[in-house]
């Protein structure tokens, strides 16, 4: 089976997602020290943001945890050619889940729905990565 740039996709929707939380945080930063909430010297050392940027900075952190296994997972499976329409599937599930769960993350925030999805999206990338230990070791 040759890889199909079909795994790349997944990817580049999840850096474009990563881009939109960086503008969306500008744009809170901005509005907060407009509205007198915070000092720009606040956001020298982020110890205290306002609420509504935190929940941004705290969502934008977390694309570069969990997210980081998905990106490495996806490369090996092209460069292994291990990708399939069922694995392409589970990548594009995973950049749904991220979208979701940052969604909830910048607005309610509230935890009971943002560890559901976050619990599917980690589901999805685990099957990923047997799917390679599979591929691997029977090719």
């Amino acid at each position: 089976m040759l890889p199909s740039e079909a795994m790349i996709w997944p990817m580049i929707a999840h850096v474009a997602l990563v881009f939109v939380l960086y503008i969306l945080l500008s744009r809170r930063r901005v509005a907060a020290v407009r509205a007198g909430r915070a000092t720009v010297a606040q956001f020298r050392e982020n110890l205290q943001e306002p609420q509504d940027s935190l929940f941004v900075h705290n969502s934008l952190k977390n694309q570069f945890e969990l997210p980081v296994f998905f990106h490495v997972v996806c490369l090996a499976l092209y460069m292994t050619s291990g990708d399939n329409p069922v694995v392409i599937g589970l990548a594009w599930f995973f950049v749904l889940s991220r979208c979701v769960h940052a969604f909830i993350h910048v607005t309610s925030n509230r935890i009971r729905y943002r560890r559901l999805v976050f619990m599917a999206g980690a589901g999805a990338l685990g099957c990923m990565w047997i799917w390679l230990a599979l591929w691997l070791a029977l090719n």
